[in-house]
């Protein structure tokens, strides 16, 4: 399979690592893998904003980038829902059609694609699982109390697999952090407030470290970790599953 690697904005910006965990970890599963320095943003800024009609150019211009590819990838649930879900405006031709489709969240690619059952990658501590809303509620990559569906939490089960990790168990699970893009800059009171309630859940189970597939919670939550000088780290969900070390 011929991957084309995406690789969201802020996590290009603020944390290269991220991307370079992803493609490890896509290279270590035999996958070919490409980064088209055509790329841009996929549009969600705008869109979230209200300017959604300013965002049609990069829909398609993304489309245009990613088009030659089997399977397009990112280590982000907020931009591949944004791809599947809201390039339904653009016409839907079978390019375009193709592209929505075959845009997936990292943990999705590796656990329903791949099909990965094993990961040679050690991490012993207490990891706490933040669910991002465009993963969990969105793409579904697990089930949440809304719903009350049986389904599998891919997430956890590729965390599971890595040698020596002890994934802890959360009061609320699959709640909101509070950053929601945009809104965390419209209501930063709201934003932070439930940012802190997901903090204190996460201490309370006694996690070390707090990982998710979105970074942008995860930049969210770091914030307010570091200004409350918190003991507790966070790392992408790629990092961990590539054999970070603390």
């Amino acid at each position: 399979m011929k991957i084309g690697l995406f690789i969201p904005c802020y996590v290009d910006q603020f944390y290269p690592q991220v991307g370079r965990a992803t493609l490890e970890l896509l290279q270590k599963a035999g996958c070919q893998v490409e980064y088209p320095l055509a790329q841009t943003c996929c549009g969600q800024p705008m869109a979230n904003s209200g300017c959604e009609t300013d965002a049609l150019a990069a829909y398609a211009h993304f489309v245009d980038t990613f088009a030659p590819y089997d399977y397009i990838v990112a280590p982000s649930g907020s931009c591949t829902y944004h791809v599947r879900k809201h390039f339904n405006i653009l016409e839907q031709t079978d390019t375009v059609k193709q592209v929505r489709q075959r845009t997936l969240d990292l943990c999705e690619f590796l656990h329903d694609v791949l099909e990965i059952k094993r990961l040679d990658s050690q991490f012993p501590h207490r990891v706490a699982l933040h669910q991002s809303c465009h993963g969990l509620r969105g793409l579904r990559l697990g089930p949440d109390s809304e719903r009350r569906e049986q389904r599998p939490n891919k997430t956890s089960a590729l965390l599971q697999m890595v040698k020596g990790l002890e994934l802890v168990e959360l009061q609320r699970a699959d709640e909101c952090c509070g950053f929601g893009g945009t809104f965390a800059v419209a209501q930063p009171d709201i934003s932070v407030k439930m940012g802190r309630d997901r903090i204190a859940d996460h201490e309370a189970a006694g996690a070390e470290v707090i990982t998710a597939g979105d970074m942008s919670c995860l930049m969210h939550l770091e914030g307010i970790v570091r200004r409350q000088q918190r003991p507790l780290r966070v790392l992408h969900i790629a990092e961990i599953l590539n054999g970070a070390r603390l």
